[in-house]
């Protein structure tokens, strides 16, 4: 005979092995870069368990696959990467993977920039001169977010709530972030806004707040520039009265430190572009890497 106690127990258990049953593991996702892995993150919560294949701080045009990132692409389900050429040598990884999961183009339908200059990223895989950092902009990266939540449901149907809930929280704060830079320029006239990077990758963010870029390589780190270029840059420094130089976080600080000690401009630290940085560096985030490198470009620009 079943008694209320042994009832009570199979529910107990009927219980505990519904909770197992439901709980899906999470499903493995390749993002290419430390900013993508970063929106995953935030898109996929639980539901995922990301590998970055560039990590933070690394340099994604110099990046070298070895045998063992094929396997890690092919253990896969989902695979995110910019697009755009910026991960040149991603295509073949992924054909030596005999990928057959959900590839996740983040910036596919976002309306692209003409790259200053028509360096080639990633081994010598041309980037079709469409500048691939569109991450620099918020807004953009709103965009990029639906992208990922939509190739996230698509390769796991059951987790669409979870993935659009996450998504449109996350680019509330997106927007939040980008009211906030809008802000910060507010009083700094708009012919006061012109700064050097040692990379040309803040067209995007220039574009959005009214900032001019000038670089002392192009949109790729992998070369050095020529004795001339830096001699031009020296040269619109010192006529147009240019006094922020920043380098970037991944690049060799001793070309900007050349054009500083020629112009007369100061360095005014380091922005970061391609990467984030490590967990106890400025840039742990997307977010925080925003908000670093604005209130770095404020700062020299107001002093």
């Amino acid at each position: 005979m079943l008694t209320r106690r042994h009832a009570l127990l199979g529910t107990a258990a009927l219980s505990v092995a519904t909770t197992h049953a439901g709980a899906a593991e999470p499903i493995p996702v390749v993002a290419s870069f430390s900013i993508l892995a970063d929106f995953v993150r935030e898109v996929g919560g639980e539901r995922v368990r990301i590998d970055t294949l560039v990590g933070p701080g690394q340099d994604a045009h110099l990046f070298q696959p070895a045998p063992g990132d094929a396997r890690r692409i092919a253990a896969a389900r989902v695979v995110v990467l910019n697009g755009l050429g910026f991960e040149g040598w991603m295509t073949r990884l992924i054909r030596a993977a005999n990928f057959q999961g959900t590839q996740v183009v983040a910036s596919q339908g976002i309306r692209t920039l003409r790259a200053e200059h028509g360096h080639a990223h990633g081994h010598g895989h041309s980037h079709g001169h469409a500048d691939p950092h569109l991450w620099q902009d918020p807004k953009r990266a709103q965009v990029m977010v639906r992208r990922i939540a939509a190739g996230l449901s698509a390769a796991d149907p059951a987790g669409r709530p979870t993935y659009e809930a996450n998504a449109a929280r996350y680019n509330e704060r997106l927007e939040a972030l980008h009211t906030w830079v809008e802000a910060q320029y507010a009083d700094i006239p708009r012919e006061r806004r012109r700064i050097v990077t040692s990379h040309d990758a803040f067209a995007y963010y220039g574009e959005r707040y009214g900032i001019d870029f000038l670089a002392a390589q192009g949109v790729t780190t992998r070369g050095e520039p020529s004795a001339q270029h830096i001699a031009r840059l020296v040269q619109q420094l010192r006529r147009e009265r240019i006094t922020a130089i920043f380098i970037e976080g991944m690049a060799n600080p001793r070309i900007l430190e050349q054009v500083a000690a020629e112009s007369g401009a100061r360095i005014g630290g380091t922005l970061y572009s391609d990467a984030l940085s490590a967990a106890d560096g400025p840039a742990p985030t997307y977010e925080a890497m925003i908000r670093h490198n604005t209130n770095r470009i404020v700062e020299a620009l107001a002093g």
